[in-house]
């Protein structure tokens, strides 16, 4: 696929964008170096700002990856799959404590504060999840359950926290995918039944516990194979 000459209005976002759609595609392929920095600003029609932002953009998401005097290489073929490849065990820890603390909370007070609508959305969200898990699709499954946390807290009313999850729902999709066990049977997953049963109920405590329990189980796991 070769690039386009771009237009001259919003000229960052067309080269992420004609960037991502190479790496995506293949047409890139993972641990290839990309063409250099002067190739760029030809076959693009702008200029070296223009391409270094697009490229800085890429490797934050993950999809590239600077090496200083080597070159830029593909690193990954989606920003979920290059967040997952940063997250390391050490941080992996880190971002499940940091989702325990904000989803007890959110969790808590979406029990006392959801709306009847809020309880559709998360019933039906956490259906597709099921679905998704079920059927073994795997990043829909991501997806969807990411969805469902973030749904749970914006449940809360809390808008403040809700600004800290949201903000912080790259890592928590990167560990959902770096957590979900393909190899095993379906009723082996965790389940977020009894978690919308306790909101349900509007049972504050229980829908803490039901939000808190799968994570420390998750960090008993990861603790045990640190060991």
């Amino acid at each position: 696929m070769p690039l386009a000459t771009t237009r001259r209005t919003g000229l960052v976002e067309q080269v992420i964008d004609q960037m991502r759609t190479l790496v995506t595609s293949g047409e890139w392929p993972i641990g290839r170096r990309i063409p250099a920095e002067p190739e760029l600003v030809t076959a693009l029609g702008v200029g070296r700002n223009t391409v270094r932002e697009a490229v800085r953009a890429l490797a934050h998401a993950g999809l590239l990856e600077v090496r200083q005097g080597d070159g830029t290489f593909v690193r990954a073929t989606s920003e979920l799959s290059g967040a997952v490849r940063r997250l390391c065990d050490a941080e992996l820890r880190d971002v499940l404590e940091v989702r325990h603390a904000l989803e007890v909370e959110g969790a808590r007070l979406a029990a006392v504060r959801r709306s009847e609508e809020d309880l559709r959305r998360l019933t039906e969200t956490l259906a597709e999840r099921d679905a998704a898990l079920a059927a073994g699709e795997w990043d829909r499954m991501v997806v969807t359950d990411t969805a469902f946390h973030l749904m749970l807290v914006e449940c809360s009313q809390n808008p403040v926290l809700t600004e800290l999850y949201r903000g912080f729902t790259e890592a928590v999709k990167a560990s959902v995918a770096t957590t979900v066990d393909s190899e095993a049977e379906s009723d082996r997953h965790i389940s977020h039944q009894d978690l919308l049963a306790a909101v349900r109920d509007r049972d504050s405590e229980r829908a803490a516990r039901e939000a808190g329990g799968f994570i420390e189980e998750l960090l008993s796991t990861l603790g045990s194979a640190e060991h």
